[in-house]
């Protein structure tokens, strides 16, 4: 237990010779911004996910074998969002493949925009979701996703991919005490399922008393911060921000 606690503190506050300096907790941020996202295409985008792929490739063999409620059309369109956002996340990543701290930087600006227009978007539905407004979010957030998710995997933080947990759960407990492993990082592995589980249940929260509108804003509001607090930490190119380190 105590390992556990001292694995989290030092994810939430990283000491001062992590070689991922402030990554660790700025990941957490963008994954509370994961669940605010999938919780706003899941409830009231059609049932599709524009974070988790997995679950949308999913969706997209449901919707073609003819399930009820499913839209085989939104699945591909997110598909297609996605990957042109992983794209561009890999080109990013090509451009500041010697500097972490401005590639997280920069990805978190047009992630920014991105989902800037999403709140626009729904603003001017006044909340409701129809064709237009729907489109418009599925392919800006999965544009967003998709950078998001090529970006983590390129900053290369273990256990911070930001938009997926599946290897992370089974890292939990395949390389745990009672498995016979070694059980490394518990507590970033907890705080990344804590931190999408958050995301979800305020997004949540916040649609089931009809703020869509309000959603997007957080998940916008913690993009912005976490540009602005990596713009900040990234002053003078500490070690953390040279690519090597990862």
């Amino acid at each position: 237990m105590r390992r556990l606690l001292t694995d989290a503190l030092h994810t939430l506050v990283p000491p001062r010779d992590d070689r991922h300096g402030p990554l660790p907790p700025l990941l957490l941020t963008l994954t509370v911004v994961t669940g605010l996202v999938d919780a706003v295409s899941y409830l009231s985008l059609g049932h599709v996910f524009v974070a988790n792929m997995t679950g949308n490739v999913v969706f997209l063999g449901f919707a073609l074998a003819g399930a009820p409620n499913l839209s085989a059309l939104a699945s591909v369109v997110a598909l297609a969002a996605f990957l042109a956002g992983a794209l561009a996340g890999g080109r990013l990543g090509t451009r500041f493949a010697a500097h972490r701290g401005h590639l997280l930087k920069t990805a978190t600006a047009v992630q920014t925009v991105l989902v800037a227009v999403t709140v626009a978007a729904a603003a001017v539905g006044d909340g409701r979701v129809g064709t237009g407004v729907q489109y418009t979010l599925i392919v800006f957030l999965g544009l967003a996703m998709g950078l998001q998710n090529a970006v983590a995997r390129r900053l290369g933080v273990p256990d911070m991919t930001t938009t997926v947990l599946t290897l992370t759960l089974t890292g939990l407990a395949a390389d745990s005490t009672p498995a016979g492993g070694a059980a490394p990082r518990p507590g970033r592995r907890i705080l990344s399922v804590l931190a999408m589980l958050l995301g979800a249940f305020a997004g949540t929260e916040l649609l089931l008393h009809g703020h869509l509108v309000l959603t997007l804003g957080l998940a916008l509001l913690l993009l912005l911060v976490t540009s602005l607090a990596t713009h900040r930490l990234a002053g003078g190119d500490p070690a953390w921000t040279r690519s090597g380190a990862a």
